[in-house]
């Protein structure tokens, strides 16, 4: 039976026998006594054995244990994972925790190599090509934990308000909107794509009656981009509700779910992000500022910042400019840019009623970023269609597509949000990778 005791209990426990296993982070061997600190997956912390050096040869069973035990230690490598017996004993003066063991027996469970192949001072690259090393920091750590506490919480306030969790396919016999940014795949005889975004699936799930859906799961852009925030393969964090009025809904929805995930990670880690990041976690408060997009290009240019495009769009700096005039004026990191024109959405996303030049649609943008896209969806099947037209889409390759609203489909609506973007951001990280437990990029396959 496993014993093991996980470093984070030790302090509630009372002095006496216990054992620990992890990994080796640092050995200060001196002459008379040994310290090593060993980490596990829930905190450090030191143990110390009073050294052996010598024993004569008429030395007993337990004196030839000891000096064992010391030559282990003088030989430990750093990242060796071993498993400790002995005595656990509190005592302020020490100042990993108040608390240390005493070893009794140690067992070598894997040795490490003695030269590691990253340190500290390491490059990002460098580090993402041991990135199981890497994420044995602690600050990388918490960076999961932070993740599995967020995504929980989001999960939690999806079941407490009816949605229905669905996994859709990856493989997809066409093209979702276009062939652009789509990775193609040999299946078979013939070819598939992987998919961009759950978009259509999730959309079929309400003529199907299910109301309201979210998934959690990967997506792919052949996107050759080489910038802090984009990745080839991503964690995408969807929902579709239907008998949506406006895409108004869709942002109540999602400024929830979103407060719901931060007060979670607030209340269970912030101290830790306190502590390595240096930051004080803040949750949003309801509701976010919205800005319709013409309104927010010209905040920006009020700014002294004139977006160097001849479209409609904003660009990065566009975005950092109007997410430091809401923080400025309105004291909030989030905000909604709304009523996106036409030209810059696609062909599913309903116009607006009263300027059919604009879609009831949205950007999500959090500290200068966008995180997320959402958007009314076009419910009718002759609108639809002649919106694909004028996209310049075939409505023949779209049919599997436009079949879900030839039988009757609700208004609804929906979104799409990136999940290492949202971290990388709450933690004021500057790149994805970080954020991303194993990265994939234009020129990363491995790990």
């Amino acid at each position: 039976m496993n014993n093991r005791t996980l470093v984070k209990n030790l302090a509630a426990l009372p002095d006496g026998p216990v054992t620990v296993s992890g990994w080796v982070e640092t050995v200060r061997d001196q002459k008379k006594v040994q310290f090593v600190i060993l980490r596990d997956e829930s905190g450090a912390v030191q143990l110390v054995n009073p050294a052996t050096r010598e024993v004569d040869e008429n030395a007993d069973a337990e004196a030839s244990a000891r000096l064992a035990t010391t030559e282990a230690i003088s030989a430990l490598a750093h990242g060796s994972f071993i498993r400790v017996t002995g005595d656990l004993k509190h005592d302020e003066r020490v100042k990993l925790g108040g608390i240390e063991v005493k070893i009794g027996t140690l067992d070598v469970v894997a040795e490490a190599h003695p030269e590691t192949p990253i340190a500290a001072d390491s490059s990002l690259d460098k580090r993402m090509d041991w990135r199981f090393l890497d994420l044995r920091h602690p600050k990388q750590n918490l960076i999961f934990r932070i993740q599995t506490t967020f995504l929980h919480a989001l999960r939690t306030y999806w079941v407490e308000n009816d949605f229905v969790e669905i996994q859709t396919p990856k493989l997809m016999a066409s093209a979702s909107e276009s062939r652009a940014e789509l990775f193609e795949v040999g299946y078979f005889e013939g070819t598939a794509y992987l998919a961009q975004s759950p978009q259509f699936f999730k959309q079929m799930a309400q003529p199907a009656g299910f109301g309201k859906v979210f998934e959690v799961g990967p997506a792919f852009r052949a996107d050759p981009s080489f910038t802090s925030r984009h990745a080839t393969e991503f964690t995408s964090i969807d929902a579709e509700v239907s008998w949506v009025e406006s895409h108004e809904d869709v942002m109540k929805m999602h400024e929830e779910l979103l407060v719901a995930g931060f007060t979670a990670v607030k209340q269970k880690h912030g101290a830790e992000i306190a502590e390595l990041f240096g930051i004080e976690l803040e949750v949003p408060t309801l509701p976010f500022p919205r800005i319709p997009l013409r309104e927010a290009k010209q905040i920006v240019a009020d700014r002294g910042y004139v977006i160097p495009r001849d479209d409609a769009d904003i660009d990065p700096e566009g975005e950092r400019q109007i997410s430091a005039h809401v923080r400025e004026a309105l004291g909030h990191d989030f905000v909604f840019l709304t009523d996106w024109d036409i030209s810059l959405r696609p062909f599913y996303h309903m116009r607006h009623p009263e300027d059919l030049t604009l879609t009831n649609s949205y950007d999500l943008i959090y500290n200068g970023v966008e995180i997320s896209t959402g958007a009314q969806r076009e419910h009718r099947i002759d609108v639809l269609v002649e919106q694909a037209r004028e996209k310049g889409l075939d409505p023949e390759e779209l049919e599997f597509y436009l079949d879900f609203f030839r039988y009757g489909v609700p208004p609804h609506g929906g979104f799409g949000m990136g999940l290492a973007r949202v971290l990388m951001l709450m933690l004021n990280e500057h790149s994805i990778r970080e954020t991303t437990y194993l990265f994939r990029g234009p020129t990363r396959l491995l790990p």
